[in-house]
């Protein structure tokens, strides 16, 4: 008898071995989001040990070594994460917004100050950032806030609510001083209001009170003698509009960054990257780690870094279209937005068209928190994947019986 003419079997009827086949090559997580993971990790590890082997005498591969660390603790606590349901997550949201809000209070309290910001709290030889935290903490929070409300979403009880429960520790954040971190929570419920389907008449409201709130902070305060913002902070905030015009001081660090990414070409300057070498690039190894990238590796360098992280903002997309239910698709979306609009500002302040606000590179930037509590973010995609597998394939094998 031909293979044409061989009668179709039913799936149930087919041996074991045949029947585990399909189930057998797919693998229990998203395997692409986690290639683009490990290859920002790659380049982090690879700028981070170039550009600061000349920091601590006597310990070149200090940063590398400690970046290590972190990557493999953020690794192993991702990894825990794809094998819990994240809908758990949802009845704990009070409890996760009120240790959030106790985290940013102790840092104030216990915190260690370095640099005129008080920012971490000390334990042993590593520092706990909890702004950075908060951020993947204030994603499951308001994602937990909107699903409950979902059929009064169209309300703006709903969306002020919304944006109440992030601006209050986004302005204690502020006080730290840690401006890049409290524009991100703003960015992230900006984000979950949009995925939630907030009508557009609330988002032209949040606009205008935006806008007044800035002109409040930048001119009526100050001549109020009220001073919201450090004068570096303003300094910052307004410097990229002219970055020639002070060179030695508020546009010191964007003309060194552009000066190193200039240099750099198309494949970089390697061992003879002087803007590193030389430290003439301040916080080359955290916010200008991108400067470092485009100066010894050059466009091919840069345009790989930033081809991975859209990878990774496209498989998120992916993951928030396949979540099996609301709460699910709002976490997605909340941790696309905040990759995204780190990447996007972080970039751009390193290129001169965004302000310096202090926002650390995912997965590229030196430093413990934002490493770790950014591979939370992706395990809480992964657990997403998982489980809106797991649901479709349940729906699918009911729909066939």
């Amino acid at each position: 008898m031909s293979a044409a003419s061989t009668p179709l079997r039913d799936v149930e009827d087919a041996p074991p071995r045949e029947r585990a086949r399909p189930q057998g090559m797919a693998l229990p997580f998203d395997v692409v989001l986690v290639l683009g993971v490990i290859g920002l990790a790659i380049c982090s590890l690879v700028a981070i040990r170039s550009s600061t082997a000349d920091d601590i005498a006597g310990d070149p591969r200090y940063y590398f070594n400690r970046q290590l660390i972190f990557f493999v603790v953020g690794g192993v606590l991702s990894l825990a994460l794809i094998k819990v349901d994240y809908a758990r997550l949802r009845p704990l949201r009070w409890w996760i917004y009120g240790f959030l809000m106790a985290s940013i209070f102790a840092v104030k309290l216990i915190g260690a100050t370095a640099k005129g910001s008080q920012r971490a709290i000390p334990i042993g030889p590593f520092q706990y950032q909890a702004s950075e935290l908060g951020k993947v903490l204030i994603v499951l929070v308001l994602a937990g806030f909107a699903a409950d409300r979902a059929r009064r979403l169209h309300e703006r009880d709903t969306t002020a609510r919304i944006m109440l429960l992030a601006l209050v520790p986004a302005a204690f954040v502020m006080i730290q001083p840690d401006l890049g971190s409290s524009l991100v929570y703003g960015a992230i419920s900006l984000a979950i209001l949009f995925f939630a389907g907030t009508p557009v008449r609330h988002f032209l409201a949040l606009i205008a009170l935006g806008a007044v709130a800035i002109s409040i902070v930048l001119v009526a305060a100050p001549a109020a003698g009220v001073e919201v913002l450090h004068g570096y902070q303003k300094d910052r905030l307004t410097s990229f509009l002219h970055p020639s015009a002070d060179t030695n001081r508020a546009g010191y660090q964007q003309n060194q960054s552009l000066i190193a990414i200039g240099s750099g070409q198309k494949t970089g300057r390697g061992d003879h990257a002087t803007q590193t070498k030389f430290n003439f690039l301040p916080e080359h190894h955290t916010d200008f780690i991108n400067a470092v990238v485009g100066e010894r590796y050059g466009f091919v360098g840069a345009a790989l870094v930033l081809s991975l992280y859209a990878l990774l903002i496209w498989r998120g997309l992916r993951i928030l279209t396949m979540a099996k239910d609301l709460f699910g698709a709002l976490v997605a979306g909340g941790i696309v937005a905040m990759l995204l609009f780190q990447v996007f500002v972080n970039v751009g302040m390193t290129l001169g068209i965004m302000p310096i606000t202090g926002i650390p590179l995912p997965l590229m930037s030196y430093g413990g928190s934002s490493v770790v509590s950014t591979l939370l973010a992706i395990g809480l995609l992964q657990s997403i994947y998982v489980q809106g597998r797991s649901s479709a394939a349940m729906k699918g094998r009911i729909m066939s019986h």
